[in-house]
């Protein structure tokens, strides 16, 4: 592979879809060689911004750049970029060799490069044997190689990836997310990746814009977006958390909140919080450890106790579920991993610990923010 890798950088970018701005003033860079994931639900923007990297629409405002130079009025066949998409778009009536020759064949490529190209292709794919095989006597997870190695063999610098695995079951999604890993370290060049599905980012992304309305939310790595999320949105997307109502009470190393239940320290919050505000307390539901009765820790400033009555358990193999409910009414779920017995029964009351330091205090948002 031959093409140099590119950054791609969002400036200010709009595009108005109907009556929608389905991505509004997002200003954003890709740094090159990355594995990028844009995040977010159904209709947040994160496919209008691939298709806009792709050319297949023009910005109304802003301009997107590849390595600094401006692409907003390049047209898709000039931007050298490789598009996978989510139906794969393979021809039905071409074997899989073909397929993947298919844009060399529109590039003019000489017959003894093409050969060389698609054959490598193939192999970084892991196709090479099913080359004469048509796309419907294969898997889909086969077809999703196939159209990324169609998608790899014209040397793309920056290859753009569309919820490429949504049509896949759940073992082919494993496996397919650790084969476009592997592939990207092989390849190293710049991926654009647009899913909703949390754990196919925080699996395969080196870093992850969250999406919102059209606009991005939080940029980091998979890490950071799980462990310091800056918004209830983003904690509440990146896995699912526990969000605890209360105010600010005290300021220092560590915040205190008064919540309905009780004071929660945590030693994470949003700067420049002020005493009184607002907040909510995020914590995972893997943070929480279940006790029977409330144990030494009461007297540790950086563990929190907290009592709840267990409403249900899930047990799961790997891990058991507990749904519990607070004195206040909330409910809140903890999840034990690998459950070497039951912690407590449903109808039991138990202690609720949590570290400080797995707790993030978030500014409240406005109902429809």
């Amino acid at each position: 592979m031959t093409s140099a890798t590119v950054s791609v950088k969002f400036e200010q970018v709009t595009k108005i879809l109907g009556q929608s701005r389905a991505v509004d003033s997002l200003t954003l860079e890709i740094r090159a060689g990355e594995l990028f994931f844009l995040l977010g639900p159904s209709g947040c923007g994160k496919t209008t911004a691939l298709r806009l990297v792709a050319g297949f629409y023009v910005p109304d405002e802003g301009r997107i750049l590849f390595n600094e130079r401006d692409q907003s009025g390049v047209p898709p066949h000039k931007r050298n970029t490789g598009m996978v998409f989510q139906n794969y778009a393979l021809w039905p009536h071409m074997d899989v060799w073909n397929n993947v020759a298919y844009g060399l064949k529109m590039r003019r490529v000489s017959e003894d490069e093409k050969k060389e190209r698609v054959a490598r292709a193939l192999e970084t794919v892991q196709m090479e044997a099913y080359a004469e095989r048509l796309p419907n006597q294969l898997s889909g997870g086969q077809q999703q190689r196939v159209a990324l190695a169609r998608a790899l063999v014209i040397e793309p610098a920056v290859i753009l990836l569309d919820e490429p695995l949504s049509n896949l079951d759940a073992k082919l999604r494993i496996e397919m997310r650790a084969q476009i890993k592997e592939i990207h370290g092989k390849i190293a060049r710049t991926m654009i990746y647009v899913t909703h599905d949390q754990v196919e980012a925080l699996s395969m992304a080196d870093r992850i814009a969250v999406m919102r309305s059209g606009r991005v939310i939080q940029v980091g790595t998979p890490r950071q977006l799980y462990t310091r999320p800056e918004s209830a949105f983003v904690a509440e997307f990146i896995g699912g958390t526990n969000l605890l109502l209360g105010k600010v009470e005290e300021l220092g190393d560590l915040l205190t909140v008064a919540t309905q239940i009780g004071l929660v320290r945590a030693a994470n919050g949003t700067k420049g919080m002020t005493r009184g505000e607002p907040v909510l307390c995020a914590v995972r539901p893997e943070s929480i450890r279940l006790n029977p009765t409330q144990g030494p820790a009461a007297d540790n400033l950086n563990m929190n106790q907290l009592t709840g009555e267990v409403q249900s358990i899930m047990y799961l193999g790997d891990s058991e579920e507990y749904t519990l409910r607070l004195a206040d009414g909330t409910v809140v779920r903890a999840v034990e991993h690998n459950p070497a017995a039951r912690k407590a029964e449903v109808g039991d009351r138990v202690v609720l610990q949590v570290d400080a330091s797995d707790v993030v205090v978030l500014p409240r948002e406005e109902p429809g923010a």
